[in-house]
């Protein structure tokens, strides 16, 4: 027996058991936290499901499959899976050279079989498993895990939604070959991990620790009929309550000659190498492998929570042959009264069975007696003309022994839920045994339509043990009009629901951005545990959207943003249409450049956004006109904003923001001052209704009265009051002799230089290396020229000189304009650039506006603070980015990590451009609601993993 060898390397360590090695390769997120742990440091307090609210009029005992996956030979998904039943193929082969001392008995005779290829591939860190104790583990409980996660992508639920919550896991399995292999190789094989690694009914707890499921987790042993036995526990567990999810199925990995061996001594195996599933060739079966799971809820669950459902379980039932005439003799009588239980506990006639998957593994013994035991129960309900479909999986993959009941299972749930039947294979002569005919039996043997294809159909699945445990489930196709079943209307689970979404969590919709317009952009979400996870990713999407051009973009969008797991490495793909969208998925996947796409990545937890709003400088003609239309909450706090600026204008905002003839233009200080606040704030209401809440506001010069307004801190109707009165002040300065001068140098240098221009001080500290100079005109001309070409300066197109001396002129009218102005207590921390400090809100008084205006702006020292108290990500509330580049170089010459982001940019002022905002935002670790920024009521695409 081959020892274990252990190849060092963190990220590629193997076990090789006779060739079966356990590969740890990072590609993709762990689930949550280390040690594959989703429930560590958790209270033990059990969570309801995803939804409660369930509806009248369904029955109650019916069980819905909203989720699958599988791992067969031949089929490494349910679609790869159906396309090789569908067109009447086998998987049968010669096992793959990494097994290739699984080829004979050692008598040279060769052993085909049903094989996966790579048992040995498992990707650890997706599990957040170490690569030592991932070497550890039985392949069969790596398999499940991904099988697990896979089904619960494919159901559209998250996995991390499901922690805490009473969530079964119910698995069939039966071979412990790891293990032999394991013990075989002696004491350098086992290590701290060994007895978790090895033990059988660690393959379903391992799922329950990795996601933090707290339901019944459980593997179950009867011999061949284990999967089907656990799928029928999971439904009896939905039915009193005890899951509210279960996820069930079964796994078989022949791993060590030694099994096979035994089963050839006994007599089980077909000679050469195929199931003749009753045919008169009945003489074995040949082996498989591989593993599936589904994921189930009550069908009133289901329809209550929107879910897709692929087909429904009525009902089922279990029981022993009892004293049958040998141990592994199947008991005809036995098996005749599990499929009368089970369809009286379904409560559907047996009329309307059209077919059955049978056990059927051609042996000669047990196919004449299923047949007869099925004959028994369904001949007297049907017709010479119209008999029974019978048909046996193990035609196609063998015989999966303890996983054999799932594998019948999933290739009855795609025959209901594509309603067509599949051949039988290796089906010549029938069995002599078996009289068909009187039984009203008979072999499925091509593709086509159900004998009766219209409206309901219904189904049974057998799985038999050999010391006796069968198994039989009633399936049917799923509700043609689950609304009408029901008698409800089902629950959009995307539609967005109300939030306070106002400027300051005022009651506002939660939609940012609707337009009933063609064309209307989307987003599509990709994530992945590593850059090279998320190519991969984008990779497999691009591949499986030229096979499927029937997709809509919407529905693609909506699948990627709702059903998957999020995942460090991020990108957003933003297009009016889908080959724009595509032409951005290429990007991706070739690590290439596209205007449609951003990238990042963030392995904290959820980031909440600093809002940032600046003065001026970010206007421009049309900025966010197009937004007026496609984005009612814009549209909503912008006309707020104007009927708060009317008694004090007397000219339009929206005619302004439209750039409509005779609207005043934006280089009046009293215009864009009153049009720059208004945005802001309706852009951050944009962003709140996105599900992006600011974990503090900070604002420069004028931009504190919008980070006000959005902190709570001042009402609508204050802050227009005092927006309209500051910005009619600062026209009144104009004319003065005044102006302002940014120089790219620190401040301590510039006061440094300004001694010798006493008409001259520092206005704003913007950053380490930018520092804005007001006064007197004709000295900042001077300062300018001497420093020449050496340091760069610019001069600020304002004819005012704030945050300066210049400002006493209005010190006595400025305070009685705004007396009354009543500010409180916000409900976001305010960094304020006048104090330096952290404030409440109820500090910005009279005195504190006057200040505003008249001392210098301390946007570096607040950054600063921001930053020292752990903010990471800062986004700019402007129609243009100004101030991102200061807060990026605060972060970067304190050596603190940040990302400082725009919202829009010029002459990028609609729904294209907010759509990329909020993405690269996402890429940086903000929890943005996809919900709420895609469109409703498009359906959900069956996208790969």
């Amino acid at each position: 027996m081959p020892l274990i060898v252990l190849h060092g390397g963190s990220n590629n360590i193997m076990i090789r058991h006779a060739q079966i090695q356990a590969a740890a390769t990072p590609s993709h997120s762990t689930v949550r936290g280390s040690s594959g742990s989703a429930a560590e440091n958790q209270e033990p307090t059990v969570q309801d499901g995803p939804s409660q609210q369930v509806p009248g009029g369904i029955d109650d005992r019916t069980v819905a499959v909203v989720g699958l996956s599988c791992r067969f030979p031949g089929g490494a998904n349910p679609a790869e899976f159906w396309d090789l039943l569908r067109n009447g193929r086998d998987a049968i082969a010669a096992p793959p050279a990494d097994r290739a001392h699984l080829a004979s008995l050692g008598d040279g005779s060769p052993r085909p079989g049903g094989f996966l290829p790579r048992v040995d591939a498992f990707d650890a860190d997706f599990f957040g498993i170490s690569p030592r104790e991932a070497a550890a583990m039985d392949p069969q409980q790596r398999l499940v895990l991904e099988l697990a996660w896979e089904a619960l992508e494919d159901s559209g639920i998250v996995p991390a939604d499901l922690a805490d919550t009473a969530t079964g896991v119910f698995m069939g399995a039966i071979a412990d070959d790891y293990a032999a292999l394991t013990h075989a190789a002696g004491p350098a094989a086992t290590s701290a991990h060994t007895v978790t690694g090895l033990h059988r009914g660690i393959i379903a707890n391992r799922v329950s620790y990795v996601l933090g499921l707290r339901g019944p987790s459980m593997v179950i042993d009867t011999a061949q009929s284990s999967a089907l036995v656990a799928v029928h526990l999971a439904c009896e567990s939905l039915r009193r309550g005890e899951s509210v999810v279960a996820l069930a199925g079964g796994v078989n990995l022949n791993l060590a000659p030694e099994s096979t061996q035994a089963l050839a001594a006994f007599g089980s195996l077909s000679p050469d190498g195929r199931c003749h599933s009753l045919d008169a060739r009945a003489n074995g079966y040949v082996r498989g492998e591989g593993g599936a799971v589904v994921a189930l809820k009550l069908l009133s669950q289901a329809l209550a929570d929107g879910d897709r459902i692929h087909c429904v379980l009525h009902g089922g039932a279990v029981g022993s042959d009892g004293a049958s005439e040998t141990l592994p003799t199947p008991n005809g009588k036995a098996q005749e009264s599990v499929i009368r239980d089970a369809w009286e506990n379904a409560r559907i006639p047996l009329e309307q069975a059209q077919y059955v998957e049978i056990h059927g593994s051609g042996t000669r013994v047990g196919d004449p007696i299923e047949a007869a035991a099925l004959g028994a129960v369904f001949a007297s309900s049907r017709s010479p003309e119209n008999p029974l479909r019978l048909g046996s999986v193990k035609t196609n993959i063998g015989h999966l022994e303890g996983a054999s009941g799932i594998a019948g299972l999933v290739k009855t749930i795609l025959c209901l839920a594509e309603r067509e039947l599949v051949p039988t294979l290796n089906f010549e002569t029938p069995n002599p045994q078996i009289p068909f005919a009187d039984l009203r039996i008979a072999a499925a043997t091509e593709t086509g339509p159900w004998p009766n294809p219209d409206g309901s159909l219904v189904a049974g699945v057998t799985s038999v043990g050999m010391g006796g445990t069968n198994c039989h489930l009633v399936l049917g196709s799923r509700p043609e009009n689950p609304a009408a079943t029901a008698g409800i209307e089902p629950r959009q689970p995307d539609s967005p629901a109300p939030a306070d979404s106002g400027p300051s969590g005022s009651s506002e919709s939660s939609e940012p951005s609707r337009s009933s317009g063609p064309a209307e952009p989307l987003a599509w979400v990709l994530s992945g545990r590593g850059d090279k996870a998320l190519r991969a990713q984008a990779d497999r999407l691009r591949a499986f959207l030229a096979a499927h051009p029937e997709l809509g973009a919407a529905e693609i969008a909506r699948s990627l943003a709702h059903h998957r797991t999020v995942f460090g490495h991020r990108a957003v793909l933003v297009g009016a249409d889908r080959d724009e969208l595509l032409a951005a998925v290429d990007a991706v996947a070739d690590a290439g450049v596209h205007r449609g796409a951003v990238a990042g990545s963030s392995h904290d937890a959820v980031r909440r956004a600093v809002f940032v709003f600046p003065g001026q400088g970010s206007q421009w003609a049309g900025m966010a006109a197009e937004l007026l239309d496609t984005a009612p909450v814009f549209a909503r706090v912008v006309e707020d904003c104007e009927r708060a600026l009317n008694p004090y204008r007397d000219w339009s905002l929206t005619d302004v923001l439209r750039g409509r003839p005779g609207a005043p233009a934006l280089d009046r200080d009293d215009v864009v001052q009153p049009a720059l606040w208004a945005v802001m704030v309706a852009l951050a209401a944009l962003w709140r209704a996105a599900g992006v809440e600011p974990a503090a506001v900070v604002g420069h010069s004028q931009g504190e009265i919008a980070a006000a307004t959005v902190s709570g801190a001042l009402t609508l109707d204050d802050a227009a009051r005092l927006v309209a009165v500051r910005s009619t002040a600062l026209g009144a300065l104009a004319g003065r002799g005044g102006g302002m001068l940014t120089v790219s140098l620190p401040a301590d240098r510039v006061r440094e230089d300004l001694v010798s221009y006493p008409g001259l001080s520092v206005a704003a500290v913007n950053s380490p290396g930018m520092t804005v100079v007001a006064g007197d005109g004709a000295a900042l001309d001077a300062l300018a020229g001497r420093y020449g070409e050496d340091v760069r300066t610019r001069r600020v197109p304002v004819a005012y000189a704030s945050h300066s001396p210049h400002v006493d002129a209005v010190r006595d009218t400025l305070p009685a304009e705004l007396a009354g102005i009543a500010p409180r207590a916000g409900s976001v921390p305010l960094h304020s650039t006048v104090t330096g400090t952290v404030l409440d809100g109820s500090e910005l008084d009279v005195d504190y506006w006057y200040r505003n205006l008249r001392e210098p702006v301390r946007f570096e020292p607040a950054v600063r603070a921001l930053l020292d108290a752990g903010h990471e990500l800062f986004i700019e509330m402007s129609p243009h980015p100004v101030l991102a580049l200061a807060v990026q170089q605060t972060a970067e010459a304190a050596g603190l990590p940040a990302a400082a982001l725009g919202t829009l940019r010029r002459d990028e002022g609609g729904r294209q451009r907010l759509l990329l905002a909020f993405g690269e935002a996402f890429c940086h670790g903000a929890d943005v609601d996809w919900s709420a920024v895609l469109p409703a009521g498009a359906g959900r695409a069956e996208l790969p993993t």
